[in-house]
């Protein structure tokens, strides 16, 4: 299946104003983001910030999966469709808009939810992130292995090929890092996250989310949209809706993810939101187009190149 892959990315993409170069083009969609997400003042600081207020993690997930909606909106007035898709944890909402499983209303509804409980349950059960760089998962996963005698911690994101994320309490992680060390794992980085995400401490929030999520309608997909948790294309809109749920807490497979998009045959890849860390994590394969849509430049190239 020769073809587009529309790729949508996740929490911590976000800059005050990335909406900017989408905002008169995507007809209206951003200057309703209060209405539309129940988040009073959204529309606002997403334009103008602070920054500490967007990056709050029950803000910027609504604000996120704002941006790429429009940016969405864009590329689908210009005729420009995928043959398949799929969102980096949080972008996962998106991509099922784009499959025509969710609306545009229900996704930022279920967002501004899923980040009020995610954070609400960082609060109740605090925990971190650190990103192993070098690290293959099989390493990944024996460094947790070590970690594992000091508290809670498992693998949050295995984003490529020697990109792999934990996730857990301080104390485990701390243990991680110095396994990690021991092990010769090139760079150690402690992310500025507010939360544990995508481990068993989200158990709460997860919990929580179910019945948000069975109460909105989901369709059968229209195209494949691959899975976080399975890397692989949902069959269904009560899968989809299932695996919503799994995701808090389960692993995000983006590197099983890429790999199946590539095995399907997709050759060109347009990262729909703001930033481009969904771009460069593409870098180690060879021979794919790949496109952005996080500023005005790269929006007008996807535009002029793909329309």
């Amino acid at each position: 299946m020769a073809g587009t892959a529309f790729l949508f990315p996740g929490q911590g993409s976000q800059s005050v104003g990335m909406d900017g170069h989408l905002r008169e083009p995507s007809g209206g969609l951003l200057d309703s983001l209060d209405e539309l997400s129940g988040v009073e003042g959204l529309e606002r600081i997403l334009r103008e910030g602070p920054e500490e207020q967007l990056t709050r993690t029950d803000r910027v997930q609504p604000a996120i999966t704002a941006v790429s909606l429009a940016a969405l909106r864009v590329l689908a007035a210009a005729g420009i469709r995928p043959s398949a898709a799929a969102g980096h944890s949080l972008g996962e909402y998106s991509a099922l808009v784009c499959a025509g499983v969710i609306s545009e209303e229900s996704a930022l509804r279920l967002t501004a939810r899923r980040g009020s409980l995610m954070q609400a349950c960082a609060d109740r059960r605090p925990g971190g992130m650190t990103a192993l760089i070098g690290a293959s998962a099989d390493q990944a996963a024996e460094i947790v292995a070590a970690a594992g005698s000091a508290g809670l911690i498992g693998i949050a994101n295995i984003n490529s090929e020697g990109q792999v994320v934990l996730s857990g309490e301080s104390a485990a992680l701390e243990k991680a890092s110095l396994a990690a060390k021991e092990m010769g794992i090139r760079k150690v980085i402690p992310l500025k996250v507010s939360g544990a995400w995508h481990s068993p401490l989200m158990g709460d929030a997860a919990t929580s989310m179910k019945p948000v999520l069975d109460a909105e309608p989901f369709a059968d997909p229209s195209i494949p949209v691959v899975a976080n948790v399975t890397a692989s294309p949902v069959s269904s809109g009560a899968e989809s809706r299932e695996l919503l749920g799994r995701q808090i807490t389960s692993p995000v497979l983006w590197a099983l993810s890429m790999k199946r998009l590539v095995d399907m045959g997709i050759d060109t890849f347009v990262e729909v939101g703001p930033g481009a860390v969904l771009q460069g994590l593409l870098r180690s394969y060879g021979g794919l187009r790949v496109f952005g849509t996080g500023n005005a430049e790269a929006l007008e190239t996807v535009l002029r190149d793909l329309s």
